[in-house]
């Protein structure tokens, strides 16, 4: 790869009137990226989203990237950032009064230092830059997914969860080589379009240089094909697991003993009709129940309250299939001066004739909204969550896999099943089956809900297990280790699924065994090539200067 020392680039000057056409007409590309970046994805135009549009959606950021000088490039990227997220997550400002601009304020900061790499990319490695690009996008991606902020919407790899065949391949890399395969083709392109400027005749000049390039990567794309055709799983012969998954379209946020009474009798009325079907597993969503049980049994602070949770435990006790579904779990705990103090929990309670047998502590909890660990360092910040009603809740640090009805079993809660690592790890400790219980009835919009839905298919394709969602409003369903959305109740509306959940156990996925390795891969030679290409850059810097 040809490489050129840091000081031998030179800005033609521009008028200013030219100039500021320049960059308006960079701002444009950026907006028309976006566009393009939220449509890929389920929204206000489709339901289920456009998924072809993601091999194209970043050929304006990759190419206003590419050639922006060093000042505008963490502007541009800044720009792209705040205006990505604030149209694909729109449904945001529904969350939390904050939500709708810090999560494009987060991205606003990561797009401004992942722009000035994209474009030192093409300046070491000005005939292969794009490759390197290409890299560089999947280890921004990867990151962007860790830390107290990290946040898994938006993935490219993701917009393809209805392509079957092309996702197949997640279960050898993760999420992570589905969107190698969708970038690759912004980057070449807008590589193309820079050399080329807008004559088509230096476009096909530069595919024709790049031919090895485009030929690999179709080689790539059909042996992805390829694999996802052959190496799909047959469940013909596994067991079926017949589950109720209880859709009561209710928001928990709408507290008050009122609200606890009503949400608890359309509960009970929807399970009574689902165990007409004989069900060996009766699944209610995320704080379907939002007193908690255990904690109001033995404390009793509420006569109005403990006269609610009796009531579902009589019920619960009558039943002889047992429930799972989401609860806050209050504890009391010591603090570090040995003060007692109330903890309560984001968990799963799985109750079998009405007694608790086992429960999972939500791990990885929402930033901002369900957690918020500097209280101490940003005290004002603390204040104005609390203000807007937060409520926080400690994160749990176990794995739980529950059994029910033979069938080995664990609950990611809401948010979870965004990141590949939760699923793994209960795959790993025995769950034959990954049962998601949420709540995106808050949101009031279909996008938020198939957004969410999109990732659990990639869950169900890294592990080879069937995943089943059960939500208050949306989107209940199920989906078979192949990735296949079997079934699917309308959202936001009230009804139940009587879901018939393949449980298939045969392969254990290299994704399973080694996790996001790929992801790790893109970024270690993401780290070489810059690191390389910086440092002969310097030297040929020193030998001109001496």
């Amino acid at each position: 790869m040809a490489s050129r020392a840091l000081s031998a680039e030179v800005d033609v000057p521009l008028p200013t009137s030219a100039k500021l056409k320049h960059i308006l007409f960079d701002f444009l590309l950026l907006i028309l990226s976006a566009l393009l970046f939220s449509l890929s994805f389920p929204g206000y135009v489709s339901r289920w989203g456009i998924g072809f549009l993601g091999y194209v959606s970043l050929i304006p950021a990759f190419y206003v990237a590419s050639k922006a000088s060093w000042i505008r490039s963490p502007i541009y990227g800044a720009f792209y950032g705040f205006i990505c997220y604030a149209l694909f997550n729109f449904w945001l400002a529904t969350f939390h009064p904050l939500a709708i601009f810090i999560v494009p304020m987060i991205y606003f900061t990561y797009l401004m230092l992942t722009f000035p790499f994209l474009r030192l990319s093409v300046w070491l490695f000005p005939k292969y830059g794009y490759l390197v690009q290409v890299l560089v996008w999947i280890s921004y991606e990867y990151l962007r997914t860790k830390g107290f902020l990290g946040y898994s919407y938006g993935i490219m790899g993701y917009s393809q969860y209805l392509y079957l065949p092309v996702i197949q391949i997640a279960s050898l890399t993760g999420v992570w080589g589905v969107s190698l395969l969708v970038v690759f083709p912004s980057a070449f392109l807008a590589a193309a379009f820079q050399e080329a400027g807008w004559k088509g005749s230096k476009f096909f000049l530069f595919l024709k240089n790049h031919w090895k390039e485009s030929v690999g990567y179709g080689i790539l794309l059909l042996g992805t094909l390829v694999y996802g055709l052959i190496h799909r799983i047959d469940y013909s012969s596994t067991r079926e697991w017949k589950i109720a998954l209880i859709q009561h379209n209710i928001d928990p946020w709408k507290g008050g003993v009122w609200a606890y009474r009503q949400n608890l009798e359309r509960l009970i009325r929807l399970s009574n009709e689902a165990l007409k079907e004989g069900p060996e597993l009766v699944v209610w969503s995320e704080t379907a129940f939002v007193p908690g049980i255990d904690w109001h049994t033995r404390y009793r602070e509420d006569p109005d309250v403990y006269d609610i949770v009796q009531e579902l435990r009589t019920y619960l006790s009558q039943q002889t299939v047992p429930f799972v579904f989401g609860n806050d779990d209050g504890r009391l705990e010591k603090d570090r001066f040995g003060n007692l103090r109330r903890v309560d929990y984001n968990a799963a309670v799985l109750f079998d004739q009405g007694k608790i047998q086992s429960i999972y502590r939500k791990t990885h909890l929402v930033p901002f909204t369900e957690y918020f660990p500097y209280e101490r360092t940003f005290p004002w910040f603390y204040k104005k969550l609390k203000e807007a009603d937060t409520h926080f809740w400690e994160p749990g640090k176990e794995f739980t896999v529950f059994r029910a009805a033979g069938v080995s079993f664990s609950t990611p809660i809401c948010f979870e099943d965004s990141f590949g690592y939760i699923s793994r790890e209960f795959i790993l400790r025995g769950a034959e089956v990954i049962i998601n219980l949420t709540n995106d009835s808050w949101s009031g919009h279909v996008a938020a809900a198939m957004q969410h839905m999109s990732k659990a298919v990639f869950r169900a394709v890294e592990n080879r297990r069937s995943v089943v969602r059960c939500s208050n409003g949306g989107m209940t369903c199920v989906i078979d280790p192949n990735g296949k959305i079997l079934q699917i109740l309308e959202p936001y509306t009230e009804g139940f699924l009587i879901g018939k959940v393949p449980v298939y156990t045969g392969t254990q996925t290299l994704y399973t065994k080694w996790g996001d390795w790929f992801a790790f891969l893109c970024i270690g030679v993401s780290v070489i090539l810059l690191g390389t290409g910086v440092v002969l850059s310097t030297k040929r810097m020193v030998r001109r200067r001496k």
